[in-house]
């Protein structure tokens, strides 16, 4: 899954298959001539063996089972103490020290739980203190102590890097729902709707997936409907020109009347992708949440198929403020997928645990920084691993 995104291409009728033709009659085949009875076969036996017998070899003894879990003492450690960087493709290894590096402020608190000298009471605590301050949340912060206690009590594990291995391995079952790839080429254009507060790096995640869409051969035309913020426009017009792709725009235009030009131009002129950037606001503006409602509508008049992803845009810095966001848009827009930024500012990036556990929308990239490079597709298993590495 580490490509950046997936193409599928675009549906075709089936032909419509011509009748069967009705088989000919077979010919009616002679009466063959009754057998004549023969003799049984006489099986020779085998010639009697003349000289040295070859010594004979035994078989090889049965392998050794794999071991478990279930084991204790050194065969767990065997078990459970796995090289992190063997997990982790060769291609994906600058990846996951720029993610390591960003996780630090969440995954450093977590990490020292696990310091100690053996697993007891006084462990689990920690745990739970420090995954509710990395913004777990409560529901999720049960899961992942009960998956912990359970596992650590059928290994018979002792020693605190054993349980946070299992931690590892319990984070990464929960986050791996929200595993996902963006599709493109399904339909033409694929139309993607991009929403989120202002603040959250928005127009900036656009501009990162444009160049990502741009490199890969695919024709973008963006569409700025995000007419209410000052200098979005601009902000817009400078990465479709770095991107060298085609925007809609209109100065002070209606956001619905410029995403409906917006689409109705990619399907004239072929582009591959559609993007629209709608306008930042805050999930308890009603009457602002209504104006993207209308937006969705609007896109839909324009392409009975689309939008075909809408898209959140959150800010891994506000912590469980993300997931009431995702409840909230996904409710007003049936949201498809998320891209989570600035993980690397935050103490707070158990916030995709929280998602997981209460409104498992996918995760399709997420971000550590303002390079093109620091925006990636989201893995279960390399978030977990960077997390408490």
């Amino acid at each position: 899954m580490f490509s950046f995104f997936r193409k599928k291409p675009p549906a075709t009728p089936a032909p419509v298959a011509a009748p069967a033709p009705v088989p000919a009659a077979p010919p009616v085949a002679a009466p063959a001539p009754a057998p004549v009875a023969a003799a049984a076969p006489v099986v020779a036996a085998p010639a009697p063996f003349v000289g040295t017998p070859a010594p004979v070899v035994p078989a090889p003894a049965p392998a050794a089972p794999a071991r478990s879990g279930g084991l204790i003492g050194s065969a767990l450690v065997q078990a459970i103490e796995i090289p992190v960087p063997a997990a982790v493709p060769a291609e994906r290894q600058g990846w996951m020290t720029r993610l390591t590096e960003g996780l630090k402020k969440t995954g450093s608190s977590i990490s020292q739980v696990f310091t100690g000298a053996q697993i007891d009471e006084a462990l689990y605590e920690e745990l739970e203190t420090a995954l509710l301050l990395a913004d777990t949340g409560v529901p999720a912060t049960e899961y992942l102590l009960t998956e912990v206690r359970r596992k650590v009590a059928a290994t018979g594990a002792t020693r605190p890097v054993q349980a946070k291995n299992i931690l590892v391995d319990a984070l990464t079952q929960l986050l791996r729902p929200l595993e996902k790839e963006l599709t493109i080429g399904e339909f033409q254009p694929t139309v993607i709707m991009v929403a989120g507060v202002n603040g959250a790096g928005k127009t900036t995640s656009i501009g990162k997936l444009t160049k990502h869409l741009a490199d890969d051969g695919e024709t973008v035309l963006l569409a700025a409907a995000d007419t209410f913020r000052a200098a979005a426009r601009e902000q817009l017009a400078i990465w479709a020109d770095r991107n060298k792709v085609e925007i809609v725009s209109q100065e002070g235009g209606d956001p619905a009347a410029v995403s409906f030009d917006a689409v109705s131009a990619g399907k004239a002129r072929g582009k591959d992708v559609v993007i629209v950037d709608t306008a930042g606001r805050l999930p308890t503006q009603l009457h602002l949440m209504e104006e993207l409602k209308k937006i969705r509508r609007v896109v839909t008049k324009a392409d009975a198929t689309a939008p075909h992803e809408v898209l959140l845009v959150i800010d891994g810095n506000t912590g469980q403020n993300a997931l009431q966001q995702v409840k909230a848009f996904d409710g007003a827009l049936q949201l498809t997928g998320l891209v989570v930024t600035k993980l690397d500012g935050t103490a707070k990036g158990g916030v995709l645990a929280a998602i997981a556990q209460e409104k498992p929308v996918p995760v399709y990239f997420i971000g550590v920084g303002e390079k093109l490079e620091d925006l990636e597709t989201f893995s279960a298993r390399e978030f977990a691993l960077a997390l408490l590495s």
